[in-house]
């Protein structure tokens, strides 16, 4: 199965460089291959990764925008999520990281993303609640590794059931090319 390059790690790191404190916002997670962000005790939006923009479609607005980057958020079901039912939300009222949930988020443009939030409240040195930092891990990517590996092993599979020299070398051209593109997909989450 596909697996997503430690986010538990990810959030780990970041929660450590938020705690190298005076410095405001780490610039060492700006370029994060996967979204991220960070609120004030409140709710509302003080740092975003570069990432974000392109995962929600927009600009999040810095100390505006509350608990969420996203424009539109949905349950899987398609129902709609307000912000502030959604997990980082709760993850800050209750001052508790949230898991094993997923929501689809819209984009201004109307396309649609699914993805698997890591929120996880955020502490000072002396264990007072400072705000919450989440991240995005969309599952469309999750899916397609997956599909990729599937195809892989389907193309290794077949090559048991062929004599053909053209038609092995094809499987295994193939074989090589979606485990490829899967471990392509794995790098950039």
């Amino acid at each position: 199965m596909y697996q997503v390059v430690d986010p538990e790690g990810m959030v780990r790191r970041a929660l450590e460089a938020f705690d190298a404190r005076p410095i405001p916002m780490p610039g060492a997670l700006d370029d994060l291959p996967a979204p991220m962000y960070a609120t004030d005790r409140d709710g509302l939006i003080t740092w975003y990764s570069k990432a974000c923009i392109d995962f929600a479609g927009r600009i999040p607005v810095a100390n505006r925008d509350r608990w969420c980057i996203t424009w539109k958020l949905f349950t899987n079901e398609g129902r709609p999520l307000p912000h502030d039912q959604c997990p980082m939300a709760t993850a800050i009222r209750q001052r508790r990281a949230v898991r094993g949930m997923t929501a689809i988020a819209e984009r201004p443009d109307g396309r649609r993303v699914d993805f698997r939030p890591f929120p996880t409240p955020l502490f000072d040195a002396a264990g007072s609640f400072m705000g919450a930092v989440n991240l995005l891990v969309e599952f469309s990517t999750v899916r397609q590794g997956a599909h990729f590996l599937e195809q892989a092993r389907r193309c290794r599979r077949l090559l048991g059931a062929v004599s053909d020299s053209r038609t092995i070398e094809t499987l295994q051209r193939l074989a090589v090319e979606y485990e490829s593109k899967a471990l392509e997909l794995r790098r950039a989450i």
